[in-house]
Protein backbone atom coordinates (compact mmCIF):
# COMPACT_ATOMS: atom_id res chain seq x y z
CA UNK A 1 0.00 0.00 0.00
CA UNK A 2 1.55 3.25 -0.72
CA UNK A 3 1.60 6.26 1.65
CA UNK A 4 -1.37 7.99 -0.41
CA UNK A 5 -3.52 4.78 -0.17
CA UNK A 6 -2.84 4.84 3.36
CA UNK A 7 -4.74 8.40 3.93
CA UNK A 8 -8.70 8.30 5.30
CA UNK A 9 -8.18 11.36 7.42
CA UNK A 10 -7.94 15.23 5.81
CA UNK A 11 -6.73 16.71 9.34
CA UNK A 12 -5.75 15.19 12.58
CA UNK A 13 -6.46 17.85 15.22
CA UNK A 14 -4.19 17.57 18.75
CA UNK A 15 -5.31 20.35 21.36
CA UNK A 16 -6.91 20.62 24.56
CA UNK A 17 -9.72 18.84 25.41
CA UNK A 18 -12.23 21.13 27.16
CA UNK A 19 -16.24 21.83 27.82
CA UNK A 20 -17.17 25.76 27.10
CA UNK A 21 -19.37 27.35 29.53
CA UNK A 22 -20.98 30.46 28.02
CA UNK A 23 -22.27 33.22 29.57
CA UNK A 24 -23.46 37.14 29.42
CA UNK A 25 -21.87 39.47 31.62
CA UNK A 26 -21.03 43.54 31.27
CA UNK A 27 -17.81 45.36 31.46
CA UNK A 28 -18.71 45.56 35.25
CA UNK A 29 -18.59 42.20 36.17
CA UNK A 30 -15.07 41.73 34.55
CA UNK A 31 -13.41 44.47 36.40
CA UNK A 32 -15.20 44.25 39.99
CA UNK A 33 -13.11 40.71 40.18
CA UNK A 34 -9.95 41.80 38.80
CA UNK A 35 -10.21 40.09 35.43
CA UNK A 36 -8.60 40.54 32.37
CA UNK A 37 -10.83 41.30 28.89
CA UNK A 38 -9.73 40.15 26.01
CA UNK A 39 -7.86 36.65 26.36
CA UNK A 40 -7.47 33.04 27.33
CA UNK A 41 -6.35 33.00 31.54
CA UNK A 42 -5.54 29.97 32.98
CA UNK A 43 -7.28 29.30 36.55
CA UNK A 44 -7.32 26.76 39.31
CA UNK A 45 -10.07 24.77 40.48
CA UNK A 46 -10.93 26.65 42.65
CA UNK A 47 -11.36 30.33 40.61
CA UNK A 48 -13.44 28.61 38.41
CA UNK A 49 -15.67 27.54 40.69
CA UNK A 50 -16.03 31.13 42.06
CA UNK A 51 -16.16 32.71 38.30
CA UNK A 52 -18.84 30.05 37.26
CA UNK A 53 -21.07 30.82 40.76
CA UNK A 54 -21.02 34.38 40.04
CA UNK A 55 -22.45 34.22 36.36
CA UNK A 56 -25.41 32.85 34.94
CA UNK A 57 -24.86 30.14 32.48
CA UNK A 58 -26.51 30.51 28.93
CA UNK A 59 -24.85 27.35 27.98
CA UNK A 60 -22.67 24.59 28.13
CA UNK A 61 -21.00 22.85 24.72
CA UNK A 62 -17.96 21.79 23.79
CA UNK A 63 -14.58 23.58 22.64
CA UNK A 64 -11.02 23.53 22.65
CA UNK A 65 -9.64 25.61 19.80
CA UNK A 66 -8.43 22.60 17.80
CA UNK A 67 -11.62 20.87 18.78
CA UNK A 68 -14.03 23.82 17.04
CA UNK A 69 -11.52 23.68 14.00
CA UNK A 70 -12.05 20.17 13.54
CA UNK A 71 -16.15 20.70 14.21
CA UNK A 72 -16.28 23.00 11.79
CA UNK A 73 -13.84 20.78 9.15
CA UNK A 74 -16.43 17.99 9.99
CA UNK A 75 -19.15 20.58 8.93
CA UNK A 76 -17.67 21.13 5.69
CA UNK A 77 -17.77 17.04 5.28
CA UNK A 78 -14.01 16.58 5.66
CA UNK A 79 -12.82 13.20 7.56
CA UNK A 80 -11.38 14.08 10.62
CA UNK A 81 -9.79 12.50 13.98
CA UNK A 82 -9.40 14.63 17.40
CA UNK A 83 -6.53 13.43 20.03
CA UNK A 84 -7.27 15.18 23.11
CA UNK A 85 -7.42 14.18 27.35
CA UNK A 86 -10.28 14.10 29.26
CA UNK A 87 -11.49 12.34 32.34
CA UNK A 88 -14.27 9.67 32.87
CA UNK A 89 -16.94 12.03 34.36
CA UNK A 90 -19.91 13.94 33.11
CA UNK A 91 -18.31 16.85 31.23
CA UNK A 92 -15.85 14.43 29.70
CA UNK A 93 -18.75 11.86 28.43
CA UNK A 94 -20.67 15.13 26.80
CA UNK A 95 -17.17 16.32 24.78
CA UNK A 96 -16.83 12.48 23.48
CA UNK A 97 -20.49 12.43 22.35
CA UNK A 98 -20.25 16.21 21.05
CA UNK A 99 -17.35 15.10 18.78
CA UNK A 100 -18.67 11.59 18.02
CA UNK A 101 -21.94 12.90 16.58
CA UNK A 102 -20.60 15.22 14.37
CA UNK A 103 -18.31 11.97 12.67
CA UNK A 104 -15.08 13.04 14.37
CA UNK A 105 -13.02 9.73 15.42
CA UNK A 106 -12.06 10.45 19.22
CA UNK A 107 -10.53 7.59 20.46
CA UNK A 108 -8.07 9.03 23.34
CA UNK A 109 -8.54 6.81 26.31
CA UNK A 110 -10.26 9.14 29.20
CA UNK A 111 -8.38 9.08 32.93
CA UNK A 112 -9.75 7.18 35.44
CA UNK A 113 -8.03 9.42 38.28
CA UNK A 114 -6.83 12.74 38.29
CA UNK A 115 -8.26 15.79 37.52
CA UNK A 116 -11.89 16.47 36.56
CA UNK A 117 -12.12 16.89 32.54
CA UNK A 118 -11.05 20.80 31.50
CA UNK A 119 -13.58 23.53 31.31
CA UNK A 120 -13.22 27.09 29.51
CA UNK A 121 -15.34 29.65 31.06
CA UNK A 122 -16.36 32.09 28.68
CA UNK A 123 -17.63 35.40 29.13
CA UNK A 124 -19.02 37.65 26.54
CA UNK A 125 -19.07 41.27 26.95
CA UNK A 126 -21.99 43.75 24.75
CA UNK A 127 -19.05 44.58 22.68
CA UNK A 128 -18.83 40.51 21.39
CA UNK A 129 -15.38 40.42 22.62
CA UNK A 130 -14.61 37.03 24.60
CA UNK A 131 -12.81 36.34 27.64
CA UNK A 132 -12.15 33.13 28.72
CA UNK A 133 -11.30 31.58 32.26
CA UNK A 134 -9.41 27.84 31.56
CA UNK A 135 -9.31 25.40 34.42
CA UNK A 136 -7.49 22.74 31.99
CA UNK A 137 -8.10 19.97 34.56
CA UNK A 138 -7.47 16.37 32.80
CA UNK A 139 -6.60 18.30 29.44
CA UNK A 140 -2.36 18.85 30.43
CA UNK A 141 -2.26 15.76 31.26
CA UNK A 142 -2.18 14.72 27.49
CA UNK A 143 1.06 13.20 27.17
CA UNK A 144 3.13 11.22 24.15
CA UNK A 145 1.89 8.13 24.65
CA UNK A 146 -1.35 9.57 23.76
CA UNK A 147 -0.46 10.37 19.98
CA UNK A 148 -0.68 7.29 18.12
CA UNK A 149 1.92 7.01 15.21
CA UNK A 150 -0.70 4.95 12.99
CA UNK A 151 -3.20 7.80 12.95
CA UNK A 152 -0.90 10.71 12.23
CA UNK A 153 0.34 8.27 9.20
CA UNK A 154 -3.24 8.55 7.98
CA UNK A 155 -3.88 12.46 7.58
CA UNK A 156 -3.30 14.77 5.19
CA UNK A 157 -2.63 17.03 7.72
CA UNK A 158 -1.93 17.28 11.32
CA UNK A 159 -3.37 20.51 12.98
CA UNK A 160 -1.39 21.77 16.87
CA UNK A 161 -1.97 24.49 19.15
CA UNK A 162 -0.05 26.56 20.93
CA UNK A 163 -1.65 25.73 23.53
CA UNK A 164 -0.38 22.68 24.22
CA UNK A 165 3.37 24.59 25.00
CA UNK A 166 2.28 25.38 28.33
CA UNK A 167 3.22 22.19 30.30
CA UNK A 168 6.35 19.71 29.94
CA UNK A 169 3.47 16.23 28.37
CA UNK A 170 1.75 17.91 26.09
CA UNK A 171 4.27 19.82 24.78
CA UNK A 172 5.97 16.65 24.31
CA UNK A 173 3.17 15.13 22.63
CA UNK A 174 3.24 17.89 20.02
CA UNK A 175 6.80 17.72 19.63
CA UNK A 176 6.09 13.56 18.62
CA UNK A 177 3.60 14.66 16.57
CA UNK A 178 5.20 16.82 14.69
CA UNK A 179 7.97 14.47 14.45
CA UNK A 180 5.78 11.55 13.26
CA UNK A 181 4.23 13.81 10.85
CA UNK A 182 7.09 14.75 8.79
CA UNK A 183 8.62 10.80 8.76
CA UNK A 184 5.83 10.18 7.15
CA UNK A 185 5.47 12.93 4.69
CA UNK A 186 2.43 14.73 5.98
CA UNK A 187 1.68 18.46 6.24
CA UNK A 188 1.52 20.31 9.51
CA UNK A 189 -0.50 23.30 10.25
CA UNK A 190 -0.16 25.13 13.95
CA UNK A 191 -2.36 27.78 15.85
CA UNK A 192 -0.96 30.06 17.86
CA UNK A 193 -4.31 30.83 19.74
CA UNK A 194 -3.36 33.20 21.97
CA UNK A 195 -1.09 36.21 22.39
CA UNK A 196 0.17 35.79 25.88
CA UNK A 197 1.01 32.17 24.75
CA UNK A 198 2.94 33.44 22.20
CA UNK A 199 4.73 36.00 24.19
CA UNK A 200 5.55 33.39 26.71
CA UNK A 201 6.87 30.55 24.96
CA UNK A 202 7.99 32.42 21.05
CA UNK A 203 11.65 31.86 21.39
CA UNK A 204 11.41 28.51 21.57
CA UNK A 205 7.91 28.28 18.92
CA UNK A 206 10.12 30.46 16.34
CA UNK A 207 12.97 27.16 15.98
CA UNK A 208 9.68 24.92 16.01
CA UNK A 209 7.89 26.92 13.31
CA UNK A 210 10.73 26.89 11.09
CA UNK A 211 11.51 23.07 11.18
CA UNK A 212 8.41 21.87 11.66
CA UNK A 213 5.18 23.39 10.24
CA UNK A 214 3.79 24.42 6.89
CA UNK A 215 0.72 26.27 7.89
CA UNK A 216 0.73 28.82 10.47
CA UNK A 217 -2.95 30.62 11.54
CA UNK A 218 -2.75 33.61 13.64
CA UNK A 219 -4.09 36.76 14.41
CA UNK A 220 -2.35 40.10 13.53
CA UNK A 221 -1.26 40.66 17.25
CA UNK A 222 -0.36 37.06 17.46
CA UNK A 223 2.16 37.27 14.67
CA UNK A 224 3.23 40.00 15.67
CA UNK A 225 4.30 38.92 18.97
CA UNK A 226 6.10 35.85 17.70
CA UNK A 227 8.39 38.69 16.30
CA UNK A 228 8.28 40.55 18.69
CA UNK A 229 7.20 44.15 16.34
CA UNK A 230 4.90 46.35 16.67
CA UNK A 231 4.92 46.66 12.48
CA UNK A 232 2.93 43.36 10.74
CA UNK A 233 5.07 44.38 7.62
CA UNK A 234 8.16 43.25 9.56
CA UNK A 235 6.43 39.98 10.97
CA UNK A 236 5.55 38.97 7.71
CA UNK A 237 8.52 39.17 5.82
CA UNK A 238 10.03 37.29 8.79
CA UNK A 239 7.53 34.54 8.65
CA UNK A 240 7.54 34.10 4.73
CA UNK A 241 11.24 32.87 4.96
CA UNK A 242 10.23 30.17 7.18
CA UNK A 243 7.36 28.23 6.40
CA UNK A 244 5.12 27.60 3.29
CA UNK A 245 1.77 29.32 4.46
CA UNK A 246 0.75 31.93 6.74
CA UNK A 247 -2.97 33.09 7.04
CA UNK A 248 -2.94 36.14 9.69
CA UNK A 249 -6.80 37.09 10.21
CA UNK A 250 -7.03 40.89 11.27
CA UNK A 251 -11.05 41.05 12.72
CA UNK A 252 -12.64 43.90 10.48
CA UNK A 253 -9.33 44.32 8.04
CA UNK A 254 -9.99 41.02 6.93
CA UNK A 255 -7.18 38.40 6.59
CA UNK A 256 -3.63 38.28 4.75
CA UNK A 257 -2.20 35.23 3.35
CA UNK A 258 1.71 35.39 2.88
CA UNK A 259 3.28 32.44 0.49
CA UNK A 260 6.84 33.31 -0.81
CA UNK A 261 7.06 36.73 -2.22
CA UNK A 262 3.15 36.80 -2.29
CA UNK A 263 0.96 38.58 0.25
CA UNK A 264 -2.32 38.03 -0.70
CA UNK A 265 -5.18 40.42 1.26
CA UNK A 266 -8.71 39.54 1.65
CA UNK A 267 -11.85 41.51 3.01
CA UNK A 268 -13.91 40.98 5.77
CA UNK A 269 -17.24 39.68 5.31
CA UNK A 270 -19.99 41.86 6.27
CA UNK A 271 -21.71 40.86 9.66
CA UNK A 272 -24.39 43.05 11.28
CA UNK A 273 -24.79 41.62 14.09
CA UNK A 274 -21.74 40.21 15.88
CA UNK A 275 -22.74 38.58 18.66
CA UNK A 276 -19.81 36.73 20.31
CA UNK A 277 -16.47 36.23 18.65
CA UNK A 278 -15.70 32.98 20.17
CA UNK A 279 -14.00 30.48 17.64
CA UNK A 280 -13.57 33.12 14.94
CA UNK A 281 -9.98 32.11 14.04
CA UNK A 282 -10.77 28.53 14.82
CA UNK A 283 -13.49 28.64 12.24
CA UNK A 284 -11.61 30.57 9.61
CA UNK A 285 -8.81 27.85 9.85
CA UNK A 286 -11.58 25.23 9.16
CA UNK A 287 -12.79 26.75 5.86
CA UNK A 288 -9.07 28.04 4.91
CA UNK A 289 -8.57 24.12 5.38
CA UNK A 290 -10.69 22.82 3.94
CA UNK A 291 -10.67 24.81 0.35
CA UNK A 292 -6.84 24.14 0.97
CA UNK A 293 -7.50 20.37 0.90
CA UNK A 294 -9.80 20.89 -2.38
CA UNK A 295 -6.44 22.75 -4.19
CA UNK A 296 -7.98 26.05 -4.19
CA UNK A 297 -6.06 29.18 -4.73
CA UNK A 298 -5.05 31.43 -1.58
CA UNK A 299 -6.92 34.07 -1.72
CA UNK A 300 -10.33 32.03 -2.25
CA UNK A 301 -8.92 29.66 0.83
CA UNK A 302 -8.85 33.41 2.77
CA UNK A 303 -12.55 34.17 1.70
CA UNK A 304 -14.20 30.79 2.48
CA UNK A 305 -12.27 31.28 5.89
CA UNK A 306 -13.80 34.39 6.09
CA UNK A 307 -17.11 33.04 5.36
CA UNK A 308 -17.06 29.93 7.83
CA UNK A 309 -15.70 32.39 10.32
CA UNK A 310 -18.76 35.04 9.38
CA UNK A 311 -20.97 32.35 10.92
CA UNK A 312 -19.66 31.64 13.86
CA UNK A 313 -19.59 35.13 15.17
CA UNK A 314 -23.68 35.75 14.65
CA UNK A 315 -24.72 33.31 17.48
CA UNK A 316 -22.76 32.09 20.95
CA UNK A 317 -20.71 29.39 21.13
CA UNK A 318 -17.66 28.32 18.79
CA UNK A 319 -19.13 26.02 16.94
CA UNK A 320 -21.73 25.95 13.79
CA UNK A 321 -24.92 25.99 14.10
CA UNK A 322 -25.86 26.30 10.49
CA UNK A 323 -25.15 24.91 7.10
CA UNK A 324 -21.58 26.08 6.41
CA UNK A 325 -21.72 23.93 3.11
CA UNK A 326 -24.86 26.52 1.97
CA UNK A 327 -23.17 29.60 3.51
CA UNK A 328 -20.47 29.52 1.16
CA UNK A 329 -22.13 28.77 -2.23
CA UNK A 330 -24.56 31.31 -1.33
CA UNK A 331 -21.76 34.17 -0.81
CA UNK A 332 -19.62 33.00 -3.51
CA UNK A 333 -22.49 33.30 -5.77
CA UNK A 334 -23.39 36.39 -4.59
CA UNK A 335 -19.82 37.56 -5.70
CA UNK A 336 -19.89 35.87 -9.07
CA UNK A 337 -23.17 37.99 -9.81
CA UNK A 338 -21.67 41.27 -8.34
CA UNK A 339 -18.32 40.98 -9.96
Amino acid sequence: MTAEQNIIYDVVGIGNALVDVLAKVSDKFLTERGLTKGSMTLVDAKTAGLIYNDMIAEREVSGGSVANTMAGLAALGNDCAFIGKVYDDELGQKFKRDIGRIGIDFETEPLLKGPATGRSIVLVTPDAERSMFTYLGAAKLLCAADIDENVIAMAKYVFLESYLWDFEDSKEALFKAAKLAQKHGRKVALTLCDVNYVVAHRNEMRPFIEEYVDLLFANENEIKALFDTQDLDVALDKIKSMIEIAAITRRNKGSVVVSGKIKTFVEAEKVEDVVDSSGAGDLYAAGFLHALLEDKPLGICALIGGIVASEVITHYGARPETSLKSLIRKKLMQYMQNS
